[in-house]
């Protein structure tokens, strides 16, 4: 057990009274969610991070439970990671925005499978996370992998022209269509139901599944590119969980807007590559993590800027 297990248990009791907070209390009945009801709880998630961020600033040392680096650098890495990590969730939203158009999910029950997703998501980094870590820790040449990796991830995303996803060639979607028992139609906001009393999944546990999937495949890039930032398992889970949380409202404020960021993906090709680079080089140079952070924020403010100097084009009906 880490020395610094007493923050460990803290910050996971935060996260659990957050969620128990939103399913339990704020989002008990199933409604659909407003702009300025996610942008209300997207500024608090970000005022959270923000926090936090402080918090590490006067407390690093104690919450990694070593004196390697600085409380200040801690805090670098911390805000770089959760940059990273949140840019490339934007990326996703595009995905759910796509996955609940195919099957139609109703507005008031997308908060519903987004929460109990996102709930799987922290489980799914937590697991990469720490396998990440050791294998890092263990083999250092899987450094040079992970760089590697990040490089060809962040070239294919360059070439990439708009998000493409058809869910009818998911794996799960082929599974659940040959062996599951699906009802024909969504039931209020139930993932299961009794039909003749046999129990069979409503469309919306299918929709679920298929959200958990695409994120696997999300972790796979962004665990390696906050790996490349810092290997402290603490600031690299915390880092995630502040993204991943806020993940849900983020779609709900940016889904009626997601063309203004046509040209995001291109920003964060950047950003892939670069981190890519700095963990293949990670032998030879140090990039200092503050020029890593400007670096980091200077593609997304110019990939934004430009798509909102240049506009997408609108398709003809």
């Amino acid at each position: 057990m880490p020395n610094n297990w007493p923050f460990w248990l803290a910050f996971l009791v935060f996260v659990a009274v957050m969620l128990a907070l939103d399913l339990g209390v704020f989002n008990r009945k199933a409604h659909v969610v407003k702009f300025k009801e996610a942008l209300s709880w997207t500024a608090l998630w970000i005022s959270l991070a923000a926090a936090f961020a402080v918090l590490i600033y006067f407390f690093g040392h104690s919450f990694v439970g070593n004196e390697d680096r600085s409380n200040s650098v801690l805090m670098m890495e911390f805000i770089t990671g959760y940059l990273v990590e949140e840019s490339l969730s934007v990326d996703n939203l595009f995905v759910f925005l796509l996955v609940f158009r195919y099957f139609k999910v109703p507005g008031q029950y997308q908060h519903k499978v987004l929460f109990w997703g996102i709930l799987g998501a922290l489980v799914m980094r937590a697991i990469f996370i720490f396998a990440g870590v050791a294998l890092i820790n263990r083999f250092h040449w899987v450094v040079y992998i992970f760089g590697a990796f990040l490089v060809l991830i962040g070239f294919r995303l360059l070439k990439q022209d708009e998000t493409e996803v058809n869910p009818e060639h998911n794996p799960v979607v082929r599974f659940f269509r040959k062996y599951v028992r699906l009802a024909p139609e969504y039931v209020g906001g139930k993932f299961v139901r009794i039909e003749n009393g046999v129990r069979v999944a409503t469309p919306l546990l299918l929709v679920l599944a298929v959200v958990e999937s695409t994120d696997v495949v999300f972790a796979v890039d962004s665990i390696p590119a906050i790996l490349a930032i810092t290997r402290e398992p603490f600031i690299v889970f915390t880092s995630n969980v502040f993204a991943i949380l806020g993940l849900r409202s983020l779609y709900f404020a940016l889904a009626g807007m997601m063309d203004l960021f046509h040209f995001l993906h291109y920003g964060l090709s950047g950003i892939l590559m670069f981190i890519g680079v700095k963990m293949l080089g990670s032998h030879w140079f140090q990039i200092p993590i503050g020029l890593a952070l400007g670096v980091v924020i200077g593609i997304l403010a110019i990939s934004i800027g430009i798509s909102v100097m240049f506009p997408a084009k609108k398709q003809p009906a």
